[in-house]
């Protein structure tokens, strides 16, 4: 067996026509041209994935490979590059469902070559300070593109001529050729190696874009970036890609955002979290104490007794929710601090207020809290 079709499509032999095309869609995704410029191992990946679907979702021609391990029908061999799929058993109405809205047109549309392309997305990812996403930010930020040639205003062809009609193809950007196979008569259909799918040749390119009818340019775009958002979160500016082809519309810019982390607070969804130190004088007495927030310290009062780790919350002093007048809240962690050194006036005073507890902090009473602690692991 020359190519096996099965572990071309990552299936098993038994799978199912379903199990087959759900394959065949993910693949054809990954491997797509459009997806990949250039890539000449990804365009062979990309035949491939077609070549196998073609058989294995045919079930008279799945039944001949399965039976003789060959997809060389009646001698004539496959060009999966020049079939024409819109012929071919609903092939093209799964090549349209797959690309239709994520290249900007069908099966149908693909097949002709002078036909509007969409352009190309464009990733960017931003960095933000932890305010600047809770709160809303303009950024500018600096992308480069491809742009319409000034020098030729996009036509390719130098300034005072005109790009003509290939001869050779007539306009199509396609050649055809009849295929007869045991299974009936096929379109082959190629790209034509004279303009290269284009249509049209150009006799004297543009000597500023050398006939391509764009150039790489540099574009500062202003960036509105709506409050609350978080880390990941992704901004799509509609038109801001790549130039399209032919008329076709312009692809899309996509901002990731990347949030720092702040040196306070930490974020879950629309909350934030923090850690506040407090004395155990204030902690036993209670009082006013300073809670920061993210727009600066607020006085709040805790009770009397307040024990360590207690959770206060503070409502409304969270991340503003996005496109929404709404926030989340503030949960502050307080943590009571004792002081490692005293002088011996401190301490004297301690010993007073334990005295009035009636705690024994004497040695006698520090020997019989030890044996006490002893007792209870014997």
């Amino acid at each position: 067996m020359a190519k096996d079709y099965y572990e071309i499509l990552g299936v098993d032999k038994n799978a199912s026509d379903e199990d087959i095309k759900k394959a065949f869609r993910k693949l054809a995704i990954k491997y797509h041209p459009d997806k990949n410029p250039g890539d000449k191992n990804a365009e062979e990946k990309f035949k491939e994935v077609n070549e196998a679907y073609q058989v294995l979702s045919d079930p008279k021609k799945r039944a001949q490979y399965d039976q003789f391990g060959t997809a060389d029908f009646n001698g004539q061999g496959f060009d999966p590059s020049g079939f024409d799929f819109s012929n071919f058993g609903g092939f093209g109405d799964i090549f349209g469902d797959i690309f239709g809205d994520m290249f900007g047109g069908g099966g149908s549309s693909r097949k002709q070559g002078t036909g509007p392309q969409r352009g190309a997305d464009l990733e960017y990812t931003i960095n933000l300070a932890f305010e600047e996403a809770a709160f809303g930010v303009k950024k500018d930020i600096d992308i480069f593109r491809n742009e319409e040639c000034a020098t030729c205003h996009g036509t390719g062809a130098k300034p005072g001529t005109s790009p003509r009609t290939c001869d050779k193809c007539r306009g199509t950007g396609q050649i055809k050729v009849e295929k007869r196979t045991a299974f009936g008569s096929f379109a082959s259909v190629t790209t034509c190696d004279r303009c290269h799918g284009e249509g049209r040749v150009i006799d004297t390119p543009c000597p500023e874009c050398h006939g391509r009818g764009i150039a790489r340019k540099k574009k500062i775009i202003t960036v509105n970036i709506p409050a609350g958002v978080d880390n990941g979160n992704v901004i799509t500016l509609r038109g801001e890609g790549e130039p399209g082809h032919r008329g076709g519309p312009n692809g899309d810019l996509y901002i990731t955002i990347n949030v720092k982390p702040h040196k306070i607070f930490k974020r879950k969804g629309y909350d934030i979290m923090c850690e506040v130190p407090i004395s155990f004088i204030r902690a036993a007495l209670g009082g006013e104490i300073e809670v920061p927030t993210l727009e600066g310290n607020i006085k709040y009062t805790i009770q009397e007794g307040t024990q360590p780790g207690t959770i206060v919350k503070i409502r409304s002093k969270g991340i503003p929710r996005v496109n929404s007048s709404g926030r989340g809240d503030l949960y502050a962690q307080l943590n009571v601090e004792i002081p490692k050194k005293l002088n011996d006036r401190q301490r004297e005073l301690l010993k007073r207020l334990a005295v009035e507890f009636g705690e024994d902090v004497s040695e006698a009473g520090k020997k019989t809290f030890r044996d006490k602690f002893k007792d209870a692991f014997n």
